[in-house]
């Protein structure tokens, strides 16, 4: 077999790999109980309206889609685990929201060049393994003059010490894959969109988080509906010493965060980015 088909294989393997990451346990639970309000708040950043064209990347349920799709534009949510979906038409027609689903791979998007006046991705293009091939899709589907518009977990703040606390648990990650987190550090993100990109505007927030009783049941419902934890716990399934410690690292970690008065919450820290695109 020759290198680029030996390659093309590998990237197949792992795209298959994260795909049944994201399809296992209950990640719209997730995404509706835990950060509901996110994709409204990166779809009014990108100030999406009607009339436009927008592509949200690594869409899951619609949490950015179907704000967009709200706001008047034409839709495409586009994700490479379409195992999303179903539930995601289901939100959809509560609210009353039209748009198209697409399974799609960010880093080889099934889209024409400058397709697009708005590509969007909130707490999705992260998890691409390959941070450079996603941004230059993104740019290459946007239209000159268009809006990118990107809300990501910091490597600082809860989401990304909780990756941190788990990678010691986790298998190597493949050859040239970069951490999740990393698209939260406003330099690197500024370092894949290149010259390609002015008029960036980016900004630190925080969603407060308060859907759970203490740091103990954070742990256990992220252990049964959070694809890479529960890819993480499967890996050490076998050894109970490192169940254990993952256990109280988890829990641990949660109540170092913890800014409840009386009840548990916490303030989970993400990078707000967007930018047009050199016309």
């Amino acid at each position: 077999m020759s290198e680029s088909l030996v390659a093309k294989e590998a990237d197949r393997v792992l795209k298959a790999k994260h795909r049944a990451v994201w399809a296992s346990g209950d990640y719209p639970a997730v995404a509706a109980d835990v950060i509901p309000d996110l994709g409204a708040v990166l779809a009014r950043a990108a100030g999406v309206h009607d009339g436009q064209r927008v592509l949200d990347v690594g869409a899951g349920t619609g949490n950015a889609a179907i704000p967009a799709a709200l706001a008047g534009a034409d839709v495409v949510a586009s994700d490479l685990t379409p195992e999303l979906f179903d539930r995601g038409r289901e939100l959809a027609a509560k609210r009353g929201a039209h748009l198209e689903w697409q399974q799609a791979d960010v880093e080889a998007l099934p889209f024409a060049d400058d397709d697009f006046d708005v590509v969007l991705s909130c707490v999705g293009v992260m998890f691409a393994p390959h941070h450079q091939d996603s941004a230059d899709e993104m740019v290459r589907v946007c239209k000159p003059g268009g809006t990118i518009g990107l809300l990501s977990w910091t490597p600082d703040g809860f989401i990304g010490r909780m990756f941190g606390a788990m990678k010691p648990y986790a298998p190597p990650p493949p050859p040239g894959a970069q951490p999740p987190p990393r698209w939260g550090d406003e330099a690197h993100v500024r370092e894949l969109l290149g010259d390609r990109v002015t008029d960036v505007v980016a900004q630190r927030d925080t969603v407060h988080v308060d859907h759970f009783d203490g740091p103990e049941a954070f742990r256990d419902y992220f252990k049964a509906n959070y694809g890479p934890t529960i890819a993480v716990y499967k890996a050490i399934a076998d050894d109970p010493d490192k169940v254990a410690a993952l256990d109280r690292g988890l829990a641990d970690l949660a109540r170092q965060f913890d800014v409840g008065n009386g009840s548990f919450a916490m303030d989970w820290e993400y990078l707000l980015l967007t930018a047009h695109e050199r016309a």
